[in-house]
């Protein structure tokens, strides 16, 4: 059985919650503070983790970071609970490693339909899909580790699949949908401009100078592609 934590304050939303996915068949913990909730994590590590944002002790934008920090975490799907006007924070979000949100008030069969959707997206690459090599860059997912210089690059799933979905298919221009088709699926839910977020974060992590990409071009207009020097 899956365990999914929520840390969130608002103990009527934690039960709408758990009454919810339980019924899924989730095993659903919970937490009220961000340092107990991030306390909690770091003991054992759950399949999805369920975030508010406003949290006593421990904001939930600080919790995604140091998650994001630690090797042993930063592949743990994370969905992030807004409220309505919080659209900054939300970008804030996902820049900082969150994988969705979802917005206050929300649909409890929405919320679901986007818990199954991330834990799916978790699951392991098929055993066709062959290690990359490109320059001092290694891309392997059968373990979903990503290497540069030798040195262990830290990457949350969705970002190891839109880098693993690029670099598999170099030079080739892809839209925002396109990518949004290939990485999230047809059960996605977050929209075009977070493609972007996720470019920039992989730039960070892969590239010696993001400002100026070596491997993750944007073809203005059009969309992004992974350059080889084999073109």
């Amino acid at each position: 059985m899956r365990r999914i934590l929520v840390i969130e304050d608002d103990k009527d939303i934690v039960e709408l919650v758990r009454y919810n996915l339980e019924k899924e068949g989730f095993q659903v913990l919970a937490s009220s503070d961000g340092g107990t909730g991030l306390a909690q994590i770091r003991k054992s590590r759950p399949d999805l983790l369920i975030l508010d944002l406003m949290l006593p002790k421990l904001p939930g934008l600080e919790i995604c970071k140091e998650i994001r920090k630690d090797v042993s975490l930063n592949r743990l799907p994370i969905l992030i609970l807004t409220a309505k006007g919080e659209e900054a924070d939300r970008v804030v979000g996902l820049e900082l490693g969150a994988d969705d949100y979802v917005t206050k008030p929300f649909s409890t069969r929405e919320l679901a339909a986007r818990v199954k959707a991330l834990l799916r997206r978790s699951d392991p690459a098929s055993s066709s899909e062959k290690p990359i090599e490109v320059d001092s860059l290694r891309i392997d997912p059968a373990a979903y580790r990503v290497t540069r210089d030798g040195q262990s690059v830290a990457m949350s799933t969705l970002e190891f699949r839109l880098l693993y979905f690029l670099a598999a298919r170099p030079n080739r221009v892809f839209s925002r949908d396109q990518l949004l088709d290939g990485v999230w699926g047809t059960d996605r839910f977050v929209t075009p401009r977070s493609v972007d977020v996720y470019v920039r974060r992989l730039r960070e992590k892969i590239e010696s100078d993001p400002e100026h990409p070596a491997y993750m071009k944007t073809i203005r207009g059009a969309g992004y592609l992974f350059e080889t020097r084999a073109s």
